[in-house]
Protein backbone atom coordinates (compact mmCIF):
# COMPACT_ATOMS: atom_id res chain seq x y z
CA UNK A 1 0.00 0.00 0.00
CA UNK A 2 1.52 3.25 -1.13
CA UNK A 3 2.07 5.49 2.06
CA UNK A 4 -0.04 8.41 2.17
CA UNK A 5 1.47 11.90 1.86
CA UNK A 6 0.66 15.43 2.99
CA UNK A 7 0.23 18.33 0.51
CA UNK A 8 2.93 20.07 2.15
CA UNK A 9 6.31 18.95 0.49
CA UNK A 10 8.24 16.38 2.22
CA UNK A 11 11.61 14.88 1.85
CA UNK A 12 11.99 11.18 0.86
CA UNK A 13 14.61 11.45 4.32
CA UNK A 14 12.70 14.48 5.96
CA UNK A 15 11.86 13.65 9.71
CA UNK A 16 8.24 15.37 9.75
CA UNK A 17 6.24 13.68 7.18
CA UNK A 18 2.42 12.90 7.70
CA UNK A 19 3.27 9.53 9.87
CA UNK A 20 4.93 12.17 12.52
CA UNK A 21 3.15 15.72 13.64
CA UNK A 22 4.95 16.25 16.29
CA UNK A 23 3.71 18.85 18.27
CA UNK A 24 5.78 21.86 20.03
CA UNK A 25 5.27 25.49 20.86
CA UNK A 26 6.49 28.29 18.81
CA UNK A 27 6.74 32.11 18.72
CA UNK A 28 5.79 33.73 15.48
CA UNK A 29 7.56 36.78 14.36
CA UNK A 30 4.49 38.35 15.58
CA UNK A 31 1.92 37.25 18.22
CA UNK A 32 2.21 35.24 21.55
CA UNK A 33 3.81 31.63 21.31
CA UNK A 34 0.93 29.37 20.79
CA UNK A 35 0.97 25.06 20.23
CA UNK A 36 2.34 23.98 16.36
CA UNK A 37 2.48 20.75 14.36
CA UNK A 38 5.81 20.47 12.70
CA UNK A 39 5.24 19.06 8.80
CA UNK A 40 7.93 19.07 6.57
CA UNK A 41 9.57 22.13 6.79
CA UNK A 42 6.85 23.76 7.67
CA UNK A 43 4.99 24.61 10.94
CA UNK A 44 1.03 24.14 11.61
CA UNK A 45 0.07 26.87 13.74
CA UNK A 46 -2.90 24.73 15.97
CA UNK A 47 -4.36 28.26 17.54
CA UNK A 48 -5.28 29.69 13.92
CA UNK A 49 -6.52 26.41 13.16
CA UNK A 50 -8.82 26.60 16.10
CA UNK A 51 -10.05 29.77 14.97
CA UNK A 52 -11.21 29.29 11.69
CA UNK A 53 -12.98 25.93 13.40
CA UNK A 54 -11.05 23.32 12.33
CA UNK A 55 -11.78 21.38 15.45
CA UNK A 56 -15.24 21.33 15.31
CA UNK A 57 -16.84 18.42 16.86
CA UNK A 58 -13.51 17.40 18.72
CA UNK A 59 -12.80 17.21 22.25
CA UNK A 60 -10.80 20.42 21.85
CA UNK A 61 -13.73 22.36 20.21
CA UNK A 62 -14.56 24.69 23.36
CA UNK A 63 -10.71 24.57 24.60
CA UNK A 64 -8.33 26.64 23.77
CA UNK A 65 -5.51 24.86 24.59
CA UNK A 66 -3.62 25.77 21.60
CA UNK A 67 -3.46 29.41 22.38
CA UNK A 68 -1.17 28.85 25.07
CA UNK A 69 2.93 29.07 25.62
CA UNK A 70 2.91 24.96 26.76
CA UNK A 71 1.26 21.33 25.71
CA UNK A 72 0.28 21.26 29.23
CA UNK A 73 -3.58 21.37 28.79
CA UNK A 74 -3.63 19.55 26.12
CA UNK A 75 -2.00 16.85 27.53
CA UNK A 76 -3.83 17.19 30.16
CA UNK A 77 -6.83 15.97 28.17
CA UNK A 78 -6.04 11.80 27.89
CA UNK A 79 -5.38 9.56 25.05
CA UNK A 80 -9.14 9.82 23.29
CA UNK A 81 -8.68 13.26 23.52
CA UNK A 82 -4.68 13.42 21.43
CA UNK A 83 -6.17 10.67 18.93
CA UNK A 84 -9.16 13.09 18.04
CA UNK A 85 -6.92 16.05 17.16
CA UNK A 86 -4.14 13.91 15.74
CA UNK A 87 -6.96 11.86 13.29
CA UNK A 88 -8.25 15.47 12.38
CA UNK A 89 -4.88 17.16 11.95
CA UNK A 90 -3.88 14.29 9.33
CA UNK A 91 -6.85 14.72 7.08
CA UNK A 92 -6.27 18.52 7.28
CA UNK A 93 -2.70 17.70 5.98
CA UNK A 94 -3.01 14.54 3.57
CA UNK A 95 -2.91 15.11 -0.07
CA UNK A 96 -5.73 12.45 -1.07
CA UNK A 97 -8.54 14.64 0.79
CA UNK A 98 -10.48 17.62 0.44
CA UNK A 99 -9.66 19.55 3.55
CA UNK A 100 -10.63 23.24 3.68
CA UNK A 101 -6.56 23.63 4.96
CA UNK A 102 -5.47 22.67 1.51
CA UNK A 103 -8.11 24.64 -0.65
CA UNK A 104 -8.48 28.00 1.24
CA UNK A 105 -5.04 29.82 0.38
CA UNK A 106 -6.53 32.76 3.21
CA UNK A 107 -6.55 29.46 5.73
CA UNK A 108 -2.84 27.99 4.47
CA UNK A 109 -1.63 31.69 5.17
CA UNK A 110 -2.58 31.90 8.25
CA UNK A 111 -2.04 28.67 9.58
CA UNK A 112 1.76 27.91 7.79
CA UNK A 113 4.62 29.26 8.54
CA UNK A 114 8.52 28.09 7.37
CA UNK A 115 9.89 26.41 10.73
CA UNK A 116 13.25 28.73 9.97
CA UNK A 117 11.11 31.83 10.42
CA UNK A 118 10.11 30.80 13.65
CA UNK A 119 11.44 30.37 17.21
CA UNK A 120 11.00 26.85 19.16
CA UNK A 121 10.79 26.87 22.78
CA UNK A 122 10.19 24.73 25.42
CA UNK A 123 7.30 22.21 24.55
CA UNK A 124 5.69 22.16 28.26
CA UNK A 125 6.04 23.63 31.55
CA UNK A 126 7.82 20.90 33.35
CA UNK A 127 7.09 20.56 36.99
CA UNK A 128 8.77 17.76 37.87
CA UNK A 129 11.78 16.37 36.57
CA UNK A 130 12.98 12.19 37.25
CA UNK A 131 16.08 10.63 35.54
CA UNK A 132 16.61 7.34 36.03
CA UNK A 133 19.36 4.79 35.19
CA UNK A 134 17.76 2.03 32.97
CA UNK A 135 20.60 1.22 30.77
CA UNK A 136 22.22 -2.11 31.96
CA UNK A 137 25.07 -1.49 29.03
CA UNK A 138 25.67 1.65 30.71
CA UNK A 139 25.53 0.63 33.99
CA UNK A 140 27.62 -1.92 33.93
CA UNK A 141 30.40 -0.05 32.33
CA UNK A 142 30.15 2.99 34.49
CA UNK A 143 30.08 0.33 37.69
CA UNK A 144 33.19 -1.46 36.15
CA UNK A 145 35.11 1.46 35.91
CA UNK A 146 34.62 1.96 39.32
CA UNK A 147 34.21 -0.40 41.49
CA UNK A 148 35.36 -3.73 39.05
CA UNK A 149 33.87 -6.40 36.58
CA UNK A 150 32.20 -8.52 39.39
CA UNK A 151 30.68 -5.16 41.38
CA UNK A 152 29.47 -3.71 38.16
CA UNK A 153 25.91 -3.94 38.92
CA UNK A 154 24.59 -2.95 42.46
CA UNK A 155 22.35 -5.73 44.31
CA UNK A 156 19.03 -3.87 43.71
CA UNK A 157 19.84 -2.45 39.56
CA UNK A 158 17.78 -5.54 38.44
CA UNK A 159 15.10 -5.76 40.56
CA UNK A 160 14.19 -1.76 40.31
CA UNK A 161 14.56 1.22 37.80
CA UNK A 162 16.73 2.87 40.05
CA UNK A 163 16.22 6.85 39.63
CA UNK A 164 17.13 10.25 41.49
CA UNK A 165 14.95 13.67 40.99
CA UNK A 166 16.31 15.85 39.03
CA UNK A 167 15.79 20.20 38.80
CA UNK A 168 13.37 21.07 36.35
CA UNK A 169 14.14 24.88 36.65
CA UNK A 170 17.83 24.55 34.45
CA UNK A 171 15.96 22.10 31.38
CA UNK A 172 16.73 24.47 28.54
CA UNK A 173 15.26 23.99 24.67
CA UNK A 174 17.59 22.77 22.26
CA UNK A 175 19.96 25.57 20.77
CA UNK A 176 20.71 27.40 24.42
CA UNK A 177 24.12 27.43 25.13
CA UNK A 178 25.53 25.51 28.08
CA UNK A 179 27.69 27.23 30.50
CA UNK A 180 30.58 25.22 31.96
CA UNK A 181 29.76 24.89 35.61
CA UNK A 182 31.55 25.36 38.90
CA UNK A 183 32.05 22.50 42.12
CA UNK A 184 33.84 21.11 44.54
CA UNK A 185 36.30 18.68 43.10
CA UNK A 186 38.52 16.48 44.64
CA UNK A 187 41.41 13.95 43.24
CA UNK A 188 42.40 10.68 44.96
CA UNK A 189 45.98 12.37 46.08
CA UNK A 190 44.49 15.81 47.27
CA UNK A 191 44.32 16.45 50.84
CA UNK A 192 41.31 18.95 50.56
CA UNK A 193 38.37 19.62 47.68
CA UNK A 194 38.84 22.60 45.26
CA UNK A 195 36.50 24.76 43.81
CA UNK A 196 37.19 24.99 40.43
CA UNK A 197 35.12 24.70 37.00
CA UNK A 198 34.68 21.49 36.04
CA UNK A 199 37.36 19.57 34.52
CA UNK A 200 35.29 16.95 33.46
CA UNK A 201 32.28 18.25 31.48
CA UNK A 202 30.41 15.36 29.62
CA UNK A 203 27.25 14.62 27.86
CA UNK A 204 24.48 11.62 28.52
CA UNK A 205 22.51 10.35 25.28
CA UNK A 206 18.69 10.14 26.73
CA UNK A 207 15.06 10.04 26.01
CA UNK A 208 12.65 11.70 28.02
CA UNK A 209 8.80 11.04 28.03
CA UNK A 210 6.51 13.79 28.85
CA UNK A 211 3.70 12.76 30.88
CA UNK A 212 0.36 13.45 29.37
CA UNK A 213 -2.71 12.63 32.30
CA UNK A 214 -1.00 11.73 34.99
CA UNK A 215 -2.71 9.73 38.53
CA UNK A 216 -4.31 10.85 41.59
CA UNK A 217 -2.16 11.00 44.97
CA UNK A 218 -1.47 7.76 46.52
CA UNK A 219 -3.17 5.81 43.58
CA UNK A 220 -0.58 4.26 40.94
CA UNK A 221 0.07 3.20 38.13
CA UNK A 222 0.00 -0.28 36.17
CA UNK A 223 2.69 -1.06 34.09
CA UNK A 224 0.15 -2.45 31.63
CA UNK A 225 -1.50 0.31 31.34
CA UNK A 226 1.31 2.76 31.65
CA UNK A 227 2.25 4.30 28.29
CA UNK A 228 -1.78 5.64 28.10
CA UNK A 229 -0.30 7.89 30.51
CA UNK A 230 2.48 9.22 28.21
CA UNK A 231 2.28 11.79 25.52
CA UNK A 232 5.21 11.36 23.86
CA UNK A 233 9.13 11.17 23.78
CA UNK A 234 12.00 13.95 23.54
CA UNK A 235 15.71 13.91 22.66
CA UNK A 236 17.18 14.82 26.49
CA UNK A 237 20.56 15.60 27.04
CA UNK A 238 21.63 15.14 30.85
CA UNK A 239 24.74 17.47 30.84
CA UNK A 240 26.90 15.99 33.84
CA UNK A 241 30.46 17.03 36.01
CA UNK A 242 31.56 13.89 36.21
CA UNK A 243 34.50 15.41 38.40
CA UNK A 244 31.76 17.10 40.87
CA UNK A 245 29.97 14.33 40.77
CA UNK A 246 32.38 11.85 41.67
CA UNK A 247 33.46 13.87 44.59
CA UNK A 248 29.63 14.46 46.09
CA UNK A 249 27.20 12.01 45.02
CA UNK A 250 27.77 9.74 48.01
CA UNK A 251 25.69 8.88 49.58
CA UNK A 252 22.70 10.88 48.14
CA UNK A 253 23.45 10.73 44.38
CA UNK A 254 23.72 13.57 41.82
CA UNK A 255 23.17 17.33 42.60
CA UNK A 256 25.72 19.66 41.32
CA UNK A 257 27.03 17.62 38.68
CA UNK A 258 23.84 17.71 37.11
CA UNK A 259 20.96 20.12 38.11
CA UNK A 260 23.57 23.30 36.17
CA UNK A 261 21.81 22.42 32.66
CA UNK A 262 19.91 19.80 30.84
CA UNK A 263 18.95 20.02 27.15
CA UNK A 264 15.63 18.93 25.54
CA UNK A 265 14.41 18.51 21.70
CA UNK A 266 11.69 21.37 20.73
CA UNK A 267 9.56 18.66 19.47
CA UNK A 268 7.52 16.11 21.26
CA UNK A 269 6.59 12.75 19.32
CA UNK A 270 3.06 11.44 20.27
CA UNK A 271 3.12 7.74 21.21
CA UNK A 272 0.88 6.94 18.21
CA UNK A 273 3.34 8.05 15.27
CA UNK A 274 5.79 5.71 17.44
CA UNK A 275 3.54 2.55 17.98
CA UNK A 276 4.88 0.87 14.57
CA UNK A 277 8.25 1.15 16.22
CA UNK A 278 7.18 -0.51 19.82
CA UNK A 279 9.24 -3.59 20.42
CA UNK A 280 10.19 -6.17 23.06
CA UNK A 281 13.05 -5.19 25.12
CA UNK A 282 15.82 -7.91 26.97
CA UNK A 283 14.93 -10.81 28.25
CA UNK A 284 14.40 -9.85 32.59
CA UNK A 285 14.30 -13.66 33.44
CA UNK A 286 17.23 -14.16 36.25
CA UNK A 287 15.60 -12.50 38.00
CA UNK A 288 12.32 -11.81 37.14
CA UNK A 289 10.66 -8.68 38.07
CA UNK A 290 8.31 -8.28 41.14
CA UNK A 291 4.50 -8.61 39.98
CA UNK A 292 4.17 -4.75 39.75
CA UNK A 293 6.73 -4.52 37.14
CA UNK A 294 5.29 -7.02 34.91
CA UNK A 295 3.20 -6.83 31.64
CA UNK A 296 5.54 -4.51 29.72
CA UNK A 297 5.17 -6.36 27.05
CA UNK A 298 6.55 -4.34 23.35
CA UNK A 299 6.73 -1.35 25.78
CA UNK A 300 10.46 -0.20 24.65
CA UNK A 301 10.70 1.87 21.27
CA UNK A 302 13.31 1.19 18.19
CA UNK A 303 14.31 4.82 17.88
CA UNK A 304 17.88 5.01 15.99
CA UNK A 305 20.17 7.30 18.11
CA UNK A 306 23.22 9.32 17.11
CA UNK A 307 25.65 11.88 19.27
CA UNK A 308 27.37 14.37 16.94
CA UNK A 309 30.26 16.96 17.94
CA UNK A 310 31.48 20.03 16.67
CA UNK A 311 34.79 21.54 18.07
CA UNK A 312 35.24 25.27 17.90
CA UNK A 313 38.67 24.59 15.25
CA UNK A 314 35.96 22.22 13.39
CA UNK A 315 33.74 24.90 13.13
CA UNK A 316 36.18 27.39 11.64
CA UNK A 317 37.25 24.65 8.77
CA UNK A 318 33.76 23.71 7.76
CA UNK A 319 30.45 25.06 9.33
CA UNK A 320 29.34 21.70 8.89
CA UNK A 321 31.81 19.48 10.02
CA UNK A 322 30.53 17.03 13.02
CA UNK A 323 31.97 13.82 14.20
CA UNK A 324 29.90 11.10 15.00
CA UNK A 325 30.61 10.04 18.67
CA UNK A 326 28.23 7.18 18.77
CA UNK A 327 25.02 5.29 17.60
CA UNK A 328 23.13 3.26 19.60
CA UNK A 329 19.05 2.43 19.80
CA UNK A 330 16.23 3.05 22.49
CA UNK A 331 15.10 -0.51 22.37
CA UNK A 332 18.44 -1.78 24.36
CA UNK A 333 17.05 -0.14 27.83
CA UNK A 334 16.79 -2.58 30.05
CA UNK A 335 13.87 -1.07 32.12
CA UNK A 336 10.71 0.26 29.55
CA UNK A 337 9.21 3.92 29.96
CA UNK A 338 6.39 1.86 31.43
CA UNK A 339 8.19 0.32 33.96
CA UNK A 340 9.71 3.73 35.00
CA UNK A 341 6.37 5.16 35.57
CA UNK A 342 4.84 2.32 37.78
CA UNK A 343 8.01 2.19 39.56
CA UNK A 344 7.71 6.03 39.99
CA UNK A 345 4.16 5.86 40.98
CA UNK A 346 4.27 2.59 42.88
CA UNK A 347 3.86 4.23 46.30
CA UNK A 348 1.07 7.03 45.57
CA UNK A 349 3.46 9.57 43.88
CA UNK A 350 1.14 11.98 41.46
CA UNK A 351 2.43 12.40 37.89
CA UNK A 352 1.31 15.83 36.35
CA UNK A 353 0.69 16.78 33.18
CA UNK A 354 4.54 18.24 31.94
CA UNK A 355 6.12 15.49 33.88
CA UNK A 356 9.71 14.37 32.51
CA UNK A 357 11.03 11.12 32.74
CA UNK A 358 14.60 10.54 31.53
CA UNK A 359 15.68 7.27 30.44
CA UNK A 360 19.10 7.54 31.15
CA UNK A 361 22.07 7.06 29.33
CA UNK A 362 21.37 4.76 26.47
CA UNK A 363 24.07 2.55 25.71
CA UNK A 364 24.67 -0.63 23.59
CA UNK A 365 26.31 -3.85 23.59
CA UNK A 366 29.35 -2.64 21.94
CA UNK A 367 31.57 0.17 22.08
CA UNK A 368 30.16 2.45 18.97
CA UNK A 369 27.12 2.48 21.05
CA UNK A 370 28.49 4.10 23.96
CA UNK A 371 26.60 7.33 25.13
CA UNK A 372 28.56 9.16 27.20
CA UNK A 373 32.35 10.75 26.61
CA UNK A 374 33.11 8.93 30.22
CA UNK A 375 32.26 5.52 28.35
CA UNK A 376 33.77 6.41 25.00
CA UNK A 377 37.09 7.36 26.32
CA UNK A 378 36.96 4.87 29.22
CA UNK A 379 37.26 7.38 31.98
CA UNK A 380 40.29 9.04 30.01
CA UNK A 381 42.15 6.44 29.66
CA UNK A 382 41.34 5.71 25.28
CA UNK A 383 40.71 9.69 24.52
CA UNK A 384 39.26 10.50 20.98
CA UNK A 385 40.57 11.94 18.07
CA UNK A 386 38.87 14.78 16.48
CA UNK A 387 39.64 15.32 12.28
CA UNK A 388 41.74 18.59 13.57
CA UNK A 389 44.31 17.08 15.45
CA UNK A 390 42.55 17.58 18.75
CA UNK A 391 41.83 14.52 21.56
CA UNK A 392 39.26 14.68 23.97
CA UNK A 393 38.05 12.91 26.79
CA UNK A 394 35.67 14.84 28.09
CA UNK A 395 34.12 18.42 26.94
CA UNK A 396 35.93 21.29 25.54
CA UNK A 397 34.87 25.08 25.42
CA UNK A 398 33.19 25.73 22.36
CA UNK A 399 32.33 21.88 21.78
CA UNK A 400 28.70 21.51 20.56
CA UNK A 401 26.83 18.23 20.80
CA UNK A 402 24.11 17.60 19.01
CA UNK A 403 21.41 14.35 19.61
CA UNK A 404 19.36 13.37 17.05
CA UNK A 405 16.96 10.64 16.89
CA UNK A 406 14.59 8.73 13.75
CA UNK A 407 12.35 5.83 13.37
CA UNK A 408 12.68 4.30 9.91
CA UNK A 409 9.29 2.90 8.33
CA UNK A 410 8.37 1.91 5.33
CA UNK A 411 8.57 4.35 3.19
CA UNK A 412 8.97 7.11 5.37
CA UNK A 413 10.58 8.40 8.27
CA UNK A 414 9.81 9.48 11.81
CA UNK A 415 12.37 12.00 12.99
CA UNK A 416 12.89 13.57 16.50
CA UNK A 417 14.38 16.39 15.40
CA UNK A 418 17.49 17.39 17.28
CA UNK A 419 18.98 17.97 20.94
CA UNK A 420 21.63 20.49 20.78
CA UNK A 421 23.82 23.29 23.20
CA UNK A 422 27.22 24.58 22.73
CA UNK A 423 29.65 24.65 25.78
CA UNK A 424 30.55 28.20 26.83
CA UNK A 425 33.28 28.90 29.45
CA UNK A 426 32.97 29.23 32.85
CA UNK A 427 32.22 32.26 34.49
CA UNK A 428 34.91 34.36 35.94
CA UNK A 429 36.34 33.28 39.52
CA UNK A 430 35.64 35.77 42.47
Amino acid sequence: MPVRQSFIPVAPDGEFPLQNLPYGVFQPPTGDPRVGVAIGDQVLDLAALWRAGAFAGTAVEGEPVFHQGALNAFMALGRPAWRQVRDRITELLAADGGSSLRHDAALRAAALLRQDAVTLQLPAVIGDYTDFYASRDHATNVGTMFRGADQALMPNWLHLPVGYHGRASSIVVSGTPVRRPWGQTKDAADPAPRFEPTRELDFELEMGALIGSGNPWGESIPTASALDHVFGLVLVNDWSARDVQRWEYVPLGPFLAKNFATTLSPWVVPLDALEPFRVNGPAQVDPTPLPYLRGAERSWFDVQLEVLLQSAAMRAQDAGAQLSLCRTSFRHMYWSIAQQVAHHTMGGCNLRPGDLLASGTISGPTPAERGSLLEIAWRGSQPITLPTGETRSFLADGDRLTLRGWCQGDGYLIGLGECSGEVLPAHAGD
